[in-house]
């Protein structure tokens, strides 16, 4: 890789910050906590410079997080990854174990929707038909 293709590569906190949705304050945030792989490269000026390999990482942490990975876990997950080769075994442990809770989680957002959408079926009929009165109505 060119110098010129490295220099390419280099992003701001601002454009890291805009391309992955998280808060400037956050990202300095996952960097103090350790949640990133590899240092933080700064210019001359001392302001943060981001390559790309940092950039996707941090797309998959915001992934983690969206998902409900808690902080500690993705931490650990951070850590086993800065630590190289050797512990794939652990990081696999630890990605099933969050499949698992996601899993479970997809399966209990079905189930309310399934009776959320049942409720709107029962209302748009009731509406449907003029005969909406009485529906939940702690009066009647």
């Amino acid at each position: 890789m060119t110098s010129s293709e490295t220099r390419a590569e280099q992003l701001s906190i601002g454009e890291v910050a805009e391309r992955t949705g998280l808060s400037v304050h956050a990202l300095r945030l996952y960097e103090r906590e350790g949640l990133l792989i590899a240092p933080v490269r700064r210019n001359t000026g001392g302001r943060r410079r981001y390559t790309t390999a940092d950039l996707e990482w941090l797309l998959i942490c915001v992934r983690l997080r969206e998902s409900g990975m808690p902080l500690a876990e993705l931490k650990r997950f951070a850590e086993l990854v800065r630590d190289g080769p050797g512990n794939e075994a652990d990081r696999l442990q630890l990605l099933n174990a969050h499949q698992k809770r996601v899993e479970a989680r997809i399966r209990e957002l079905e189930e309310c929707h399934s009776v959320i959408a049942w409720k709107v079926g029962v209302y748009s009929e009731h509406l449907d038909r003029g005969a909406a009165g009485g529906l939940w109505d702690p009066q009647g």
